[in-house]
């Protein structure tokens, strides 16, 4: 059996995080697909329905508020 060192390394405070900025194909992702859910929804929501149940769930899933365009 081989063990396993481990080597704590203190934490480098002094280092600065990035500066965060938005991507905007990923802003106009999220816009395109709610507008696509209010065209479906115009047109005929009943018959529509399961597309835009679809559509919700898929901006649910991957667009969630700790979702971040830089990673």
């Amino acid at each position: 059996m081989a063990k396993v060192f481990t080597i704590p390394v203190p934490p480098d405070l002094g280092r600065r995080k990035r500066q965060r900025t938005s991507d905007p194909r990923y802003v106009d992702g999220q816009k395109m697909l709610v507008e696509a859910m209010k065209y479906l929804a115009k047109a005929d929501p009943v018959a529509n329905r399961p597309a835009i149940e679809l559509i919700s769930e898929h901006v649910r899933t991957r667009f969630r508020m700790s979702d971040s365009p830089l990673t």
